[in-house]
């Protein structure tokens, strides 16, 4: 399985934590596909806590977490 964490408004209408068959997802862009979120809508990009990029390949067990761009003051 390959953990998927959601933050902030990615969560909107979604589950902030998805679980994706490792079988069924070879990178990255796949799962964003999947998921439904446009790659230049994220500013971070982990996996397995490291900074990635979206052709980044995965492995069953490996934990993606994914931020917009966060806006404050």
């Amino acid at each position: 399985m390959i953990e998927v964490r959601l933050f902030a408004n990615f969560r909107d209408n979604r589950d902030k934590k998805v679980f994706l068959n490792a079988n069924d997802f070879s990178d990255v862009q796949q799962i964003l596909d999947h998921i439904g979120i446009k790659n230049e809508e994220v500013a971070i990009l982990l996996v397995n806590g490291i900074h990635s990029k979206a052709e980044m390949r995965l492995k069953d067990e490996d934990i993606v977490a994914l931020f917009p761009p966060i806006a404050g003051g």
